[in-house]
């Protein structure tokens, strides 16, 4: 697993190596959770016995949520309410399934964030304070693209000797 990583953090760039202690294997214990419990979330709604149908969750989003105008519009706007019943389930999948491989991790990791900044912002279950599992997502997914999770144990380590990523470095934002 010599996998190493390197972040910059107020203004300090630190170099690290997940094969030193256990870190790299709770890292990649962290990306196989967060990928399997997406995956599964999206395999759930694709094959499931009715189609997946957001209208009633978006209709009657929280009240108090900061986003309720917006998610109630969604949900009775008929082209942005299709869009969402294809994307939600297909996202959820494929984030997964990214995450849980290894590949594109960054990438699926900032789609999972994405959704879960929605997901956190209407549900907005806040009984008990704002911190909740949708905010704790959250974190999964910025823990797993932040630390490059998918160098350890994952195609992105593959990926990113190919010669097509070597000729664009830039891609390398997208994999880890």
């Amino acid at each position: 697993m010599a996998a190493t990583g390197q972040i910059e953090m107020l203004g300090n760039r630190i170099d690290f190596d997940y094969s030193q202690g256990v870190t790299g294997y709770v890292l990649l214990l962290t990306r196989i959770i967060t990928g399997y419990w997406f995956l599964h979330a999206g395999w759930g709604k694709l094959t499931a016995a009715e189609p997946f149908n957001a209208a009633g969750y978006l209709v009657n989003a929280t009240g108090g949520s900061p986003i309720h105008g917006f998610l109630v519009w969604v949900g009775q706007t008929p082209w942005m309410l299709e869009i969402t019943n294809f994307m939600i389930p297909a996202g959820e999948f494929l984030i997964g399934l990214g995450i849980l491989v290894g590949a594109l991790t960054r990438l699926a990791a900032f789609f999972g964030g994405f959704l879960m900044v929605f997901f956190y912002l209407g549900n907005a279950d806040w009984g008990h304070g704002f911190v909740n599992a949708d905010l704790f997502g959250f974190m999964m997914f910025v823990i797993v693209g932040t630390l490059a999770a998918g160098r350890i144990y994952g195609l992105d380590t593959i990926i990113e000797k190919m010669e097509f990523v070597k000729q664009r470095p830039a891609l390398k934002y997208l994999l880890g």
